[in-house]
Order: C-alpha cells, then structure tokens, then sequence
C-alpha cells in the first residue's frame, strides 16, 4: 500500500520559520552528511530538560500526522500534537565566540531554562 503524503502547505504559514543562517546551516548539514532524498527536516518537542520540554531537530521522512511546510527554502514538517508549542517559533544558527548551534525564539514559551534547549508552555 502507498502512503499519500499531503502537499507542502503553500496558503497557510509555516508553524516554524528559519532564519536564513539556519536556513543555510540545514543544508550545510544536510550536504555534509548525504541526507537521502525524501527525508526533510523535523522539528518538535519532547518530554524533559530543566524546564519541561526540550525542541528536538532531526532529519526524518513525513509521517501521516505531519504537515509539511516551506522556510526560506527548506521543507520542514511537524507533527500535528506538536504545533501548539511551536506555533510561531523561529530558529536562528549563531556560529560565534558565544557558542555555535540553534536557538529557539518561542512565543509559547512561559518559562526558558538558561541554555536555551528546554522549555515549558
């Protein structure tokens, strides 16, 4: 049986947007380690961290409880039970004499743990 995926959302906006320096760390990634075609990024959330939940970004294929959006060029999905966390979140790449990797801008966000990686809503 073949699975139907459903299109890229192109009306609705993305639930997570990147900036273009993460835009453009994702595909440095994604070149670097030979991402096989068909897998694309995936952001959401899981249970743990100081503050209750940590964001989790990986590379994986779309599942049926997925939608599938566009950011500055790279197609993101998200799983359905994970948009009211993310809802409106950006993710930057800072590369500096601070630290380098991912950061979070989350508007559900109540409270942050001091590194960044874990929230509660």
């Amino acid at each position: 049986m073949t699975e139907v995926m459903a299109p890229v959302a192109e009306t609705m906006p993305a639930v997570v947007n990147l900036t273009e320096s993460a835009a453009k760390e994702v595909r440095r990634i994604i070149a670097d380690n030979k991402i096989p075609e068909g897998f694309v990024l995936r952001v959401g959330v899981t249970g743990g961290g100081c503050s209750g939940m940590s964001y989790a970004l990986g590379f994986d294929q779309p599942k049926e409880n997925d939608d599938r959006f566009v950011s500055q060029g790279v197609e993101i999905i998200v799983d359905r039970r994970h948009q009211m966390y993310l809802a409106g979140t950006q993710i930057d790449f800072m590369d500096g004499l601070q630290g380098r990797g991912f950061t979070f801008s989350n508007p559900n966000a109540t409270k942050t743990c001091g590194c960044g990686s874990s929230f509660s809503a």
